[in-house]
């Protein structure tokens, strides 16, 4: 439906005249008549009777009316999501609990004035966020990027189009119950967690986290677990919190919350600290006008983070 024409019918319904009409579109009276003869022709029926008054709608026309007043609304909302500064901004996370997260919610709050679409792109590894990024069904995305060629699991070789800046390394944390060996300890080694069951049920081959902690694994021999159901994150505080055998490793910056009963313990990683190095991806040339500002947010607020820690840290080889 030519949606010139619907407009042209709903603007001689409001001022009841062909002329009226063509002033208020800026076109000569004869478009009016033709636009409306032609979506007539279309509709197969009369939209309007010519009076001494003027023209004024059959009972198709008011039938058809609200209709395209709606199409019109419709046309409008369609135009308005894609202009600069009127669609939200879309934004990627693994998940809703995490640092990234938590950097996101605080943008928000200092510019509350930016609509923000957050999104999860599920099951998915960088690869995934980079394409999406770049063929911008998303605007930028929070993810750990492996520099090319490092890491056949964690690498983006394809970076072209794309910008990536390294934005949070992330420490990482032991997380037990009450009646855990490690339990009552201020702080741990790596080299203390051998033998220790950690289990981390959802990690996927093939991402950059199954990535991150295959190399964890190797690199001081840890027994870490992602065997069994992934029920989430409510079932796995439940299983810590019964157990005297079970642990996990949680990022600082994670928000976690459980019942008081659980007692639950999360205990700093040290000598080294294993940390998760978080990047943000986004395309240089996306012309949305709210993105700069949450680059610049990145990269200058001084708004609480997990600090990178004193002393020895390990990233993982690939990290870009």
């Amino acid at each position: 439906m030519d949606l010139a024409a619907v407009r042209t019918v709903v603007a001689v319904a409001r001022t009841g005249q062909f002329q009226q009409a063509a002033a208020e579109l800026a076109i000569t009276q004869q478009a009016v008549s033709k636009r409306v003869a032609a979506l007539e022709k279309d509709l197969g029926v009369r939209l309007f009777t010519r009076t001494p008054r003027g023209a004024e709608l059959t009972i198709d026309g008011q039938a058809f009316l609200p209709h395209a007043r709606e199409l019109l609304r419709a046309a409008d909302r369609a135009l308005a999501c894609v202009r600069p500064g009127h669609r939200a901004l879309r934004v990627e996370v693994i998940n809703r609990r995490i640092a990234t997260a938590t950097l996101l919610r605080e943008f928000h709050g200092a510019h509350p004035d930016v609509e923000l679409d957050v999104v999860t792109l599920a099951e998915a590894g960088t690869d995934t966020a980079v394409a999406a990024v770049r063929a911008g069904t998303i605007d930028a995305a929070f993810r750990a990027v492996g520099a090319p060629s490092t890491s056949a699991a964690a690498a983006v070789d394809g970076l072209w189009g794309v910008a990536v800046r390294r934005i949070l390394d992330e420490p990482h944390q032991l997380l037990t119950g009450p009646w855990h060996p490690l339990a009552a300890a201020r702080s741990v080694t790596p080299a203390q967690l051998v033998g220790h069951r950690l289990w981390i049920p959802g990690i996927l081959p093939g991402t950059e986290w199954g990535a991150y902690y295959a190399e964890l694994a190797a690199a001081f021999g840890l027994g870490i677990d992602a065997i069994g159901p992934n029920f989430g994150t409510e079932h796995l505080l439940d299983a810590l919190a019964d157990s005297a055998t079970l642990a996990t490793l949680v990022g600082a910056g994670t928000r976690l919350v459980w019942p008081a009963q659980h007692d639950l313990r999360r205990i700093p990683l040290r000598d080294p600290t294993p940390v998760y190095p978080h990047s943000v991806i986004w395309r240089r040339d996306n012309p949305h006008p709210a993105l700069p500002a949450l680059l610049r947010y990145l990269r200058d607020a001084a708004a609480p983070r997990p600090a990178r820690p004193d002393g020895a840290v390990w990233t993982p080889t690939w990290a870009a």
